[in-house]
């Protein structure tokens, strides 16, 4: 590999040395000097000097010069306002101009204490003003979508939000309309900004422009407290802080890991924080009783009841476990049931196989790719929508991106360009069991474990699908049988209690005992419920789908009692010694899974483990859930595979979301360009679908992304 080229550039008298290339902003950086900035955003491509806040004075160029737009170049001089005159009186002159129709509304501006326009103006701008005319007005807040309201007035057309939504999410919904200085954000046509990663734009704003509806108007700076922790919502595991006042969740906002999330984050996982606060949440345990229905317990009643369903299922359990439990209720419901009961059985929502620790990588890679295949029948922004946007940037910077059903349909021409490629990534996004299993077999005979630079990535359907699966396999040795009859299954999890599938299950089980948050998941087929708690009232770790474990914060105290506490006192009863805190489970499933790494040592950014070297995948321990009726492989519509998924903005806690409803999509079939090309079906026309004696008309969409066939 070439040397790095540098050059050497003095900043305000101090000589430093970078890559030849290198923005001034960054080169000013490295010798410990600041540019302020408003539009400069690095992660949202090449700047566009458009706020002007970065201006600076060059040696040899008679004007003043954008920071952000120059790249460092050999011998450059470069004097900012902290060493020219005329530097300072182009950063002041821009600071007025921007503040001439800026309201002075500090005070009740969401943004107060956390804006960037605010602390500038401190540091940088005039002490009075000079404008003695009215300021410019607009109708406000415009809600541009349930989740988002913006300000006009405030804007300072940085243009952030409009480049995030053109070249970021590349959905093209935000936009700047007019010319000079009549430009204005608004949305296309004037719709409702319904994109799956809208949110964004909320932390992009330098000023008060784009806020919350949520949070608007629901907490200030020097009063809430930012717990970091990591999103539940899918199984990438995004980098997050979750804002809270007076014991509840206000917001939730990215924390930038750069190898994870780069600092994005779905509209999914910044949202849905208010399903906390649903009105069905269950706050007591629940019995069912013959001709009244549900009764509610003490927890001493529930604990006495769940023992006694315990003892009579007579070792005959089966576990429906969510894959959104963390590692450390997992591990502790594992030995009180495989340890304390001898318990025979669990079923996980998929499989998970680590085999593919042989090609583990930073989701960054994706980015950085030659090739990227995606592999599978579900859209990637469906399971893990920050891997689409990962996708996304890997075409943007000139990779080759294919889509393909199975893993056996490669096509010669496209392993071979595997073979050569030292930065080729696979990524598996279908149903199935086994996909994790599969895609290492492949990424093996194409020779990604040997090249650093190559990945594969398997997306699961639950967050921590992984970490329930080795937790769940460390709590005993033993092998495990299907019982039949069953004579009690647990249902664990919101995610399992509204899967059909354990639905099914629930009906073969001679009694049910279901953890879960609602009332209308489980009351009603459940012959006990103990109210359930969310991961952001959880101390504990997930293992997100690169394998990094990472760390769960509790961001409030939950109003019932949290899972780890009620299973120890559950396993005292069955002579099952299990710690009541987090950090001393983790200890124990550490020593047997993650190489004895303490607690403490998750960080805030939790490193990624090293590779492993290649060993052939084994069956999973665990079988998936079977699904309700025939295989998804025998659905067919005409040549094509009818394939059911579930959306991003589905399940449980998005359900319970009235913000988020405008962001679930209706019913609707979709299909590859090419056969809807094939049978003359245009974008919004109403197709029948057959399939199993029903039929159904539905709204076509067609769709770029989605493979053929």
């Amino acid at each position: 590999m070439s040397a790095v080229e540098t050059v050497k550039v003095t900043v305000d008298g101090r000589e430093v040395e970078v890559a030849k290339g290198t923005g001034i902003v960054e080169a000013a950086a490295e010798a410990g000097i600041e540019i302020p900035v408003f539009c400069y955003e690095p992660r949202l491509g090449p700047p566009v000097g458009a706020c002007r806040m970065c201006l600076v004075e060059v040696e040899g160029v008679p004007k003043l010069q954008a920071g952000c737009t120059l790249t460092a170049q050999d011998a450059m001089v470069v004097r900012t306002a902290a060493a020219s005159h005329k530097a300072a009186e182009g950063q002041n002159a821009t600071l007025e101009f921007i503040l001439v129709n800026h309201p002075l509304d500090c005070p009740v501006c969401d943004k107060g204490g956390e804006c960037p326009l605010q602390d500038l103006t401190f540091r940088y701008g005039p002490g009075q003003t000079r404008m003695t005319f009215p300021k410019r007005t607009f109708d406000k807040p415009i809600p541009i979508s349930p989740t988002i309201a913006l300000d006009r007035e405030r804007c300072i057309l940085c243009y952030r939000c409009t480049r995030f939504s053109s070249d970021v999410a590349e959905d093209g919904q935000l936009v700047a309309k007019n010319r000079g200085a009549q430009s204005l954000i608004a949305t296309f046509e004037d719709e409702a900004y319904r994109a799956p990663f809208s949110g964004n734009v909320i932390e992009l704003c330098p000023v008060g422009a784009l806020t919350s509806t949520q949070y608007r108007f629901e907490g200030r700076p020097w009063e809430i407290q930012n717990v970091p922790t990591v999103c539940g919502m899918c199984p990438v595991g995004c980098n997050v802080s979750a804002t809270t006042r007076e014991g509840k969740v206000k917001r939730v906002i990215s924390r930038n890991h750069p190898e994870v999330d780069e600092g994005w984050l779905c509209d999914k996982g910044r949202f849905t924080y208010s399903h906390l606060y649903a009105n069905d949440r269950i706050l007591d345990p629940l019995e069912r009783r013959a001709r009244r229905g549900f009764t509610e317990l003490s927890w001493d009643d529930a604990l006495d009841r769940a023992e006694a369903l315990l003892r009579g299922a007579e070792g005959r359990i089966v576990t429906a476990l969510s894959g959104t439990e963390t590692v450390e209720q997992a591990y502790a419901l594992g030995r009180l049931l495989r340890q304390g009961l001898a318990a025979h059985s669990a079923v996980l929502p998929e499989a998970t196989s680590s085999a593919l620790d042989a090609f583990r990588a930073p989701l960054s890679s994706i980015g950085a790719a030659e090739i990227v295949v995606v592999v599978g029948d579900e859209q990637v922004a469906d399971r893990a929508p920050i891997v689409d946007l990962w996708i996304r940037q890997a075409r943007r910077n000139g990779a080759r991106v294919e889509l393909v059903a199975q893993s056996n349909k490669l096509g010669r021409a496209l392993e071979a360009s595997i073979h050569e490629s030292e930065r080729a990534v696979l990524i598996w996004s279908g149903r199935g069991g086994g996909g994790g299993a599969r895609l290492a077999e492949l990424g093996h005979r194409l020779g990604l474990d040997g090249k650093p630079g190559c990945a594969a990535f398997h997306l699961p359907t639950t967050p921590n699908g992984r970490g329930v699966a080795e937790a769940w396999a460390a709590c005993s040795d033993a092998d495990e049988q299907n019982p039949e009859p069953i004579g009690l299954l647990i249902v664990s999890g919101d995610e399992a209690a509204a899967d059909p599938a354990v639905r099914a299950l629930a009906e073969q089980a001679e009694r049910v005992l279901a953890i879960t948050m609602f009332q209308g998941l489980a009351v009603g087929w459940a012959d006990l419920v103990l109210p359930g708690t969310s991961y952001l009232e959880r101390d504990g770790s997930y293992v997100n789908l690169e394998g990094r474990v990472q760390r769960l914060r509790r961001a409030v105290i939950p109003p019932v009692p949290d899972e780890l506490a009620w299973i120890a006192k559950l396993a005292e009863r069955f002579g099952v010694e299990i710690s009541p805190f987090a950090s001393v489970v983790f200890e124990e499933v550490s020593a047997r899974c993650y190489g004895g790494i303490p607690f403490g040592a998750v960080g805030e950014r939790a490193p990624l483990p090293p590779r492993g070297p290649y060993v052939p995948p084994e069956p999973a321990s665990s079988a998936p859930i079977p699904p309700v009726g025939p295989e998804p492989d025998e659905h067919f519509l005409g040549t094509l595979r009818l394939q059911r998924y579930r959306p991003l903005f589905s399940g449980p806690a998005v359900e319970r979301v009235p913000e988020l409803e405008f962001q679930r999509p209706p019913a609707e079939i979709e299909l590859a360009r090419d056969d809807a090309e094939r049978r003359q079906i245009a974008d919004g026309d109403v197709v029948a679908v057959r399939s199993n004696g029903t039929s159904r008309a539905l709204r076509a969409r067609v769709s770029r992304s989605l493979a053929a066939g």
